[in-house]
């Protein structure tokens, strides 16, 4: 894995590609890969090998333009085009997703995929809308709504989870996603690993993970045959769609 790679940001300033703290897997045993080993080959991308799971974005591309790609695959941008406040701005983020799409749209695969497009906390810069209240808790950790004052603590529920909290935007782009359609059902991060969970009949965590009570990500779908969307490419630059 490239970790040490930088590119200048929207602020003029070299950034590292490779943000520790923004790299969420690297806190499980089951997927943490310290010593940022690289897969021992293209084929074993998506197996169990010294990458555990771990790859660079060049990883990910030499595996899905090979036939290899993974049954599901997070992908995160480089921090110069991952849309943070100070180095990213909303341009270089469309690039990386615009590029990311219409070199997916070319695959084979696409015929059966679906991305979704979902965003880390704004610190409610988003959007002035409170979400509702799902997991209540009142702890001094609590600082949605001020400390101690995130509704009733739940008998033998996990504190210090006060949420939902601020609204972000969650896009579904795929064959099989309604067309120009915004779904209005309540839904959090943890409904994409819910969605995961059902597709493929994993069923739940367990211990009171969020993905017990998310709302699901269906309604966003219509997986009729007849319905099937063609491909969508647009100009990285301009976000203006491109001829065919």
């Amino acid at each position: 894995m490239i970790c040490d790679t930088a590119h200048t940001g929207s602020d003029g300033k070299s950034t590292k590609d490779y943000v520790p703290h923004h790299q969420p897997f690297q806190y499980y045993a089951s997927t943490a890969n310290p010593r940022h080993l690289p897969p021992s080959s293209v084929e074993m991308i998506g197996q169990s090998d010294q990458a555990n799971h771990q790859y660079d974005l060049s990883d990910f591309w030499a595996a899905a333009e090979s036939g290899n790609m993974p049954a599901v695959s997070f992908l995160k941008a480089p921090a110069y085009q991952d849309g943070h406040a100070g180095y990213s701005d909303p341009l270089a983020e469309q690039t990386f997703l615009v590029q990311t799409l219409n070199r997916l749209q070319r695959l084979p695969e696409w015929e059966h995929a679906a991305v979704i497009i979902a965003y880390d906390d704004s610190d409610g810069w988003y959007d002035h809308v409170m979400g509702p209240i799902v997991s209540q808790s009142r702890t001094r950790e609590d600082g949605l709504s001020g400390a101690g004052s995130c509704g009733t603590a739940v008998p033998g529920a996990y504190q210090g989870r006060c949420g939902y909290g601020p609204r972000l935007p969650l896009l579904v782009i795929s064959p099989f996603a309604k067309v120009n359609f915004v779904d209005h059902s309540v839904t959090d991060q943890s409904s994409i690993l819910r969605f995961i969970e059902d597709n493929w009949e994993l069923g739940r965590l367990g211990d009171q993970s969020f993905d017990e009570q998310a709302g699901s990500l269906l309604n966003l779908f219509n997986f009729s045959a007849r319905h099937r969307a063609p491909p969508l490419f647009l100009d990285p630059a301009t976000g203006q769609v491109l001829k065919p």
